[in-house]
């Protein structure tokens, strides 16, 4: 059942530094308590060089010394959904700061999906215990003073969640930029009928609350951007505005869906970030992947 959206605490604006990784076109964000020292991670990546087998950790060290060099203490590192275009940077920016990784409780259904995919033997747990927290929808939380609170909004996966923190909502792929429109709703446990009640769902939240996204293709040309606004969103989104059916939304999305490429990294983000960000090893240790044949 889904619960009434919280209000947001407009009355609080976090201070929120962007991290644009040109890789995947990703947007990570440190997200600062404006009352004290305290801070969250959203979306973190590690790089990936697939041709060579190799893994960087350019972003994440970004992000470290952000936090490091402005003396803050992180709390929360959070996943947005289970993403199938990067890696998760969440356990190398543990390890170094520490704080709890949260993602929304239906993780447990992406791990049951792809433990299939991937062939996962009975040592791979489905049950999301690799995370710290699994938030419910409604759920709050805080960030130092800051309050925060998350809603489930599946269809781009059955995990997705939007964060509000204070007058700010991070959409990870359920919105992208209003000329960017929303996520593809076609991989398993995705729902192009889910995804617009979600999309209704953030845009019934307070017109001035700022919208950050977690994706930016920068179309026509246009510069990499990363705010907006609900507001902004109701008005101008290119595949849901105020007068946009669920109907016409789920046609347009459907067939948009069906000539998208599968993302280059999809295969070894989910093997990844279903374990919240650890690499599978062999039985010697060694960090292996697997390439499943006509899965996806």
């Amino acid at each position: 059942m889904t619960m009434p959206t919280p209000s947001p605490n407009m009355a609080q604006t976090p201070l929120i530094e962007p991290f644009f990784d040109k890789q995947s076109n990703t947007i990570s964000y440190v997200v600062q308590d404006p009352a004290s020292n305290s801070c969250a991670v959203i979306d973190a990546v590690m790089e990936f060089d697939y041709p060579a087998g190799r893994l960087t950790y350019i972003g994440a060290d970004a992000i470290i010394k952000f936090i490091t060099d402005n003396n803050l203490k992180l709390e929360w590192i959070i996943e947005s959904h289970v993403h199938a275009d990067h890696l998760s940077g969440a356990p190398y920016i543990q390890e170094r700061l520490g704080g709890k990784i949260g993602i929304g409780e239906q993780i447990q259904e992406v791990q049951k999906t792809f433990g299939k995919v991937f062939n996962e033997g009975t040592e791979f747990e489905r049950d999301g215990s690799q995370f710290d927290a699994l938030f419910e929808d409604g759920d709050t939380y805080s960030v130092g003073s800051l309050e925060c609170f998350a809603i489930h909004t599946p269809g781009h996966t059955p995990a997705c969640m939007v964060h509000i923190m204070g007058d700010a909502a991070f959409a990870g792929d359920t919105l992208f930029m209003p000329d960017g429109g929303s996520a593809r709703a076609d991989f398993p446990g995705g729902d192009a009928g889910q995804l617009y009640d979600s999309i209704e769902r953030v845009l019934s939240l307070p017109d001035d609350v700022r919208l950050f996204v977690c994706h930016d293709y920068g179309p026509g040309g246009r510069a990499i951007a990363w705010e907006t606004t609900v507001g902004e969103q109701k008005a101008q989104n290119i595949h849901i505005s105020g007068n946009t059916s669920r109907e016409d939304f789920v046609k347009l999305r459907e067939t948009r869906d069906a000539q998208l490429a599968m993302p280059k990294l999809i295969i070894p983000s989910l093997q990844v970030n279903m374990r919240a960000g650890d690499v599978p090893t062999d039985p010697d240790g060694n960090m292996v992947l697997k390439v499943p044949i006509n899965q996806l």
